[in-house]
């Protein structure tokens, strides 16, 4: 099985969960790992399963005007924004996936008890609108404050996910 992994990644918390997701996709598949930014729009046959994961920002998934208030708030932190241009929104919009690749979606978000909206929701929708079969129902993963740290147990949480997913489908 092959898997193919792309995240969007402003401070590196989406980036860890997608390298620990790509880790449990890799006990049962041939994974890449590939940032938003250098992932091609099209997806080739030979892929049995799209994983993207992104932040979310302002309740949903990034916009250019996000990325801008991101990339101020990593400067004033002194910290290097990872995703720069373009997005997670912008890249599956342009995405040509062959119909029925099973696909999955994450995403970041502050931990906050009944803090809407979800970037992996949005994704989910947007990845079977484009052919993809939903391998899972999104699922997001922790974090203190919008620079970070993960929670706690969300890189290991991530990699189970992960191992779940390309077990569920090597059983296909």
């Amino acid at each position: 099985m092959r898997a193919l992994v792309v995240y969007e990644s402003c401070f590196g918390n989406t980036r860890a969960v997608a390298e620990a997701v790509g880790d449990g996709l890799g006990e049962h598949a041939r994974v890449e790992l590939v940032e938003v930014g250098e992932a091609a729009e099209e997806i080739a046959d030979g892929v049995d399963l799209l994983v993207v994961g992104a932040p979310t920002h302002a309740f949903g998934m990034s916009r250019p005007a996000t990325r801008r208030d991101a990339e101020q708030r990593a400067q004033r932190a002194g910290a290097h924004l990872l995703s720069r241009e373009r997005g997670v929104r912008e890249w599956v919009a342009a995405l040509r996936l062959p119909k029925g690749t099973d696909v999955a979606a994450f995403d970041t978000k502050i931990w906050r008890p009944r803090l809407p909206g979800s970037a992996a929701k949005a994704l989910g929708r947007r990845l079977s609108a484009a052919g993809g079969q939903l391998a899972a129902p999104p699922l997001s993963f922790y974090v203190d404050d919008a620079l970070g740290p993960l929670l706690d147990g969300e890189l290991a949480r991530a990699h189970d996910w992960g191992a779940r997913l390309a077990g569920r489908l090597a059983a296909h």
